[in-house]
C-alpha cells in the first residue's frame, strides 16, 4: 500500500503535502498533529496513534489512501521506519527535525553532536553518551526527560542543558539550566535537550557527523602512558581485555584498581564512559593526567574496593585489575553484560572462575605472555619476554 507521511512544525504545509491530506481517506496521528494540521477534511476518519502496533494493523487493513501525521522529520527517528519494516511504499513530506531546530534556536552547530533517542528506550544509555561525549542531543520521553536527565549527571558529570519544547509551536520556550535545576522544575512535552560540555562548546571540525569515527589504534605501547613502575597493563594484554568488554557508545565500564588508568582510557577512546577507581591521591592524579593527555572524559573516584562501588551509576561491563577477591565477588552481580578480571597468580583463576559462573556468566580464562624483539649489541635480536598474566573473563 502507498501511505503518505507529512511532516508537521508549526508552519505552513508544502502544498503538494496539502493536496494529499484533503484526499485522504484515512488520517493517523497524534491527538496534538490531528488537530494542529491544516486542511483535514472533517469527514474523513481519524485514527489517533498510541501503541503503534495497533495503528499499523490499521492501516495495512485500510483500502484507499491513507495519511499519517507525525512531528518534525518523519525519516528520523520516526514513523517511516516501521512503515517500511510493514512494506508499505511511501511519500514523505518532511518538516523540519526538532534536532535542527533545537539547535537553531540555541544558536549552536550540530555536525559534531551525538543525537540519541530516549522515547521507548532505557534512559541510562542516553545518559552515558552526556557523560562520555561534550555535545549530545537526547530525544527525550515521558519520564524520560530533562528532571531525569538531571538526576544522573549531577554532579559527577559537568554539564549544561539546553531544553527546547514544543519547538515550532505557539507554546515553543527554549531554557538554559544546570543539570541540578533541571531536577526542580516542571518540563512541557514534547522536548529536546542539548546536554553539553560549557568548557566545550564547539568541537573540532570534521568529515563525520556525531561522533568521530574512531580511534586510530588501539592496546597502545605503555609508552603512551604515565605509570609507575612498570605497573600497568601490557598492550598485549589490554587487547585481548578489550575485545572482552567490549566498550560502545552508550555503554558505562568501571574500571577498578585502575593504576594508570590505561584499560579505562582505551574504553574511553573507544566512546564508552568510564569510571576509574583508585584508592590513593597519587594514583589518581596519575590518572588525570593520562585522561588529559588522550583527550578523552574518564571520571576519576577515589575510594577502596568494594566500598566505594555502592555510590556508583550502574555499569555495562566491569574491568578489575586490582583489590583482591573480595571486589571481584562484589563487582561480580553488577555488571549488566561483561566482567573481566586480569590476575597475576595462578591460584587465584580457579576461584574468579568459578565465582562469576555462579553469577550466570560464561565464563573463560587465558594465560598470556609476549615476547617482543630486543636488540643486541651485535645486531641480532631476542625475545624478550613480559611477564605472564591471566585474564579471567565472563558474558551475560
Amino acid at each position: 500500500m502507498r501511505v503518505t507521511v507529512i511532516g508537521l512544525d508549526g508552519g505552513p504545509l508544502d502544498p503538494e503535502a496539502r493536496r494529499h491530506l484533503e484526499k485522504a481517506t484515512l488520517v493517523v496521528g497524534g491527538a496534538r498533529n490531528i488537530a494542529a494540521a491544516p486542511g483535514v477534511p472533517p469527514e474523513v476518519p481519524t485514527y489517533e496513534l498510541g501503541p503503534l502496533e495497533p495503528a499499523l494493523d490499521a492501516l495495512g487493513a485500510h483500502e484507499g489512501s491513507p495519511v499519517v501525521l507525525a512531528s518534525g522529520d518523519p525519516g528520523f527517528f520516526g514513523i517511516v521506519r516501521a512503515l517500511r519494516e510493514r512494506g508499505h511504499t511511501l511519500a514523505v513530506f518532511p518538516a523540519r527535525s526538532s534536532v535542527a531546530l533545537a539547535f537553531a534556536r540555541a544558536g549552536m552547530s550540530w555536525d559534531d553532536a551525538l543525537v540519541v533517542s530516549a522515547h521507548g528506550r532505557d534512559l541510562r544509555r542516553a545518559v552515558n553518551a552526556c557523560r562520555a561525549h561534550p555535545k549530545v542531543a537526547v530525544l527525550t520521553a515521558p519520564g524520560a526527560g530533562p528532571a531525569e536527565l538531571g538526576r544522573e549527571l549531577h554532579p559527577q558529570t559537568p554539564r549544561a542543558f539546553v531544553v527546547c519544547e514544543n519547538l515550532g509551536s505557539p507554546e515553543e520556550r527554549v531554557v538554559r539550566v544546570r543539570p541540578a535545576e533541571a531536577t526542580t522544575r516542571p518540563w512541557n512535552d514534547p522536548n529536546v535537550v542539548i546536554v553539553y560540555d560549557p568548557r566545550k562548546p564547539v568541537g573540532p571540525s570534521g568529515w563525520i557527523a556525531g561522533a568521530r569515527p574512531g580511534p586510530d589504534g588501539w592496546a597502545l605501547p605503555e609508552t603512551e602512558f604515565e605509570h609507575r613502575n612498570g605497573q600497568i597493563t601490557k598492550a598485549e594484554a589490554r587487547a585481548h581485555i578489550l575485545a572482552r568488554l567490549g566498550p560502545r557508545v552508550g555503554d558505562l565500564v568501571w574500571d577498578i584498581g585502575a593504576g594508570s588508568g590505561s584499560v579505562g582510557i582505551e574504553c574511553a577512546r573507544l566512546g564508552a564512559a568510564v569510571i576509574a577507581v583508585e584508592r590513593d591521591e597519587e594514583s589518581c592524579a596519575r590518572i588525570r593526567r593520562n585522561v588529559q593527555r588522550h583527550h578523552v572524559k574518564v571520571a576519576v573516584s577515589r575510594g577502596e574496593a568494594p566500598a566505594v562501588l555502592d555510590h556508583l551509576p550502574v555499569p555495562d561491563a566491569i574491568f578489575v585489575g586490582g583489590g583482591g577477591l573480595r571486589t571481584i565477588e562484589a563487582c561480580a552481580p553488577l555488571a549488566l553484560r561483561a566482567m573481566v578480571v586480569s590476575l597475576a597468580a595462578v591460584e587465584r583463576v580457579a576461584p574468579t572462575l568459578a565465582l562469576l559462573k555462579a553469577e550466570g556468566y560464561s565464563a573463560e580464562a587465558v594465560q598470556l605472555s609476549a615476547a617482543r624483539f630486543a636488540p643486541l649489541p651485535d645486531g641480532t635480536h631476542r625475545l624478550q619476554p613480559t611477564n605472564p598474566v591471566f585474564v579471567v573473563s565472563g558474558a551475560r
